[in-house]
C-alpha cells in the first residue's frame, strides 16, 4: 500500500528561505557567474574564429555587395562620428590636459609635458574614449539591427538562400568598425593636442609653439605609433565582435533586443577595459 507524503506549508516556507535564489551561498552565485562567463567567453572566441576564417577565406568574393557594406560602415561608424569625436577631444585637451600642463608650470616641471601628454591622450585617453563613444553611437544600433533582422527570420532567409551571415552581416561591421576606430583615434590626439595648447596659450603659460611639439615629439617612440595602431584597432574588433555575437549568435525575440544591446554594451566595456589593462602591463614591464 503506498503512501502519500505531505509537507506542512511551514517546512515548505523553511525550505523556499534556504533553498531561494536570494538566499544561495555567495560561493554558490559567484560559482555559477564565472561558469556563465567562461561559457560566454567561449563562444565569443568561436564567434571571433569564424569571423576571422570567412573574413580570409571570403573577403575578395562577392566584392560588388560586400565592399559597399564596408564602406558603409566605416560612413556610419567613422565620418559621422567626426563632428561628436572633435568637441570631445576638444574638451578633452582643454579640460583635462590643459590644466594637467599648467599645473605641470605652476611647480617648475614643465619639461614633463610632452611626456604626459604622450601617456594620458597618446596611449590611453584617445583610444579608448573613442572606442567607447563608436560603442554608445554605432555598437548599440548594431545589437538592435541584426537583433532585429534574427528575430524577424530574416538570418534565415539569407542562409536558405545560401548566403554565408558572416560574411553578408559581420565581417563588413568588423572590418568598418575597426578602421573607423583607428582613423577616429588619430583624429582625437591630433585635436586634443591643439586644444591643449590653446589652454596654455589662454592662460599665458610661457611656451612656444614650437617647445610644445618638440617635447611631444621628444617623448614619442615607434612603440608608441604601434601600440596606438594595435590597441585601437582590437578595441573595434572587440566592439564589432561582441554586438554581432549579441544580435546574431542565438534567437531572440524583439522583446528581447533591448536586453541584448544591454549586455553587448557591457561586455564590450569589460573586455576593452581588460585589453587596455594588458596594454597597461607591458608598459610597466
Amino acid at each position: 500500500m503506498s503512501r502519500t507524503v505531505t509537507s506542512s506549508p511551514e517546512t515548505d516556507e523553511s525550505t523556499s528561505r534556504m533553498t531561494g535564489p536570494g538566499k544561495l551561498p555567495f560561493s554558490i552565485l559567484l560559482g555559477r557567474m564565472i561558469i556563465r562567463s567562461i561559457g560566454t567567453l567561449h563562444e565569443l572566441v568561436a564567434f571571433s574564429l569564424i569571423t576571422l576564417s570567412v573574413t580570409l577565406l571570403k573577403f575578395n568574393r562577392s566584392k560588388a555587395v560586400v565592399h559597399p557594406i564596408i564602406r558603409s560602415q566605416i560612413y556610419l561608424a567613422g565620418i559621422r562620428l567626426v563632428p561628436l569625436v572633435g568637441m570631445v577631444a576638444i574638451m578633452t585637451g582643454f579640460i583635462v590636459v590643459g590644466q594637467m600642463i599648467s599645473l605641470f608650470s605652476m611647480i617648475g616641471a614643465s619639461r614633463y609635458t610632452g611626456l604626459a601628454m604622450v601617456v594620458a591622450v597618446f596611449r590611453e585617453l584617445g583610444p579608448l574614449m573613442t572606442a567607447m563613444m563608436v560603442l554608445a553611437r554605432v555598437g548599440t544600433s548594431t545589437v538592435i539591427e541584426l537583433g532585429t533582422k534574427r528575430a524577424m527570420g530574416e538570418v534565415e532567409a539569407l542562409e536558405a538562400l545560401g548566403i554565408d551571415s558572416i560574411h553578408y552581416l559581420v565581417v563588413p561591421r568588423v572590418l568598418g568598425l575597426a578602421l573607423s576606430i583607428m582613423a577616429l583615434t588619430i583624429y582625437f590626439i591630433l585635436i586634443s593636442m591643439v586644444s591643449a595648447y590653446m589652454f596654455v596659450f589662454m592662460q599665458d603659460i610661457p611656451m612656444k609653439p614650437g617647445a610644445f611639439v618638440n617635447q611631444i615629439v621628444e617623448a614619442l617612440h615607434i612603440s608608441d605609433f604601434l601600440m596606438l595602431v594595435l590597441k585601437s584597432f582590437f578595441f573595434g574588433t572587440i566592439i564589432a565582435v561582441v554586438t554581432c555575437y549579441e544580435g546574431l549568435a542565438r534567437p531572440i525575440r524583439l522583446g528581447d533586443i533591448s536586453s541584448a544591446a544591454m549586455r553587448a554594451v557591457m561586455k564590450a566595456i569589460l573586455f576593452c577595459v581588460l585589453l587596455d589593462a594588458v596594454f597597461i602591463l607591458y608598459w610597466m614591464v
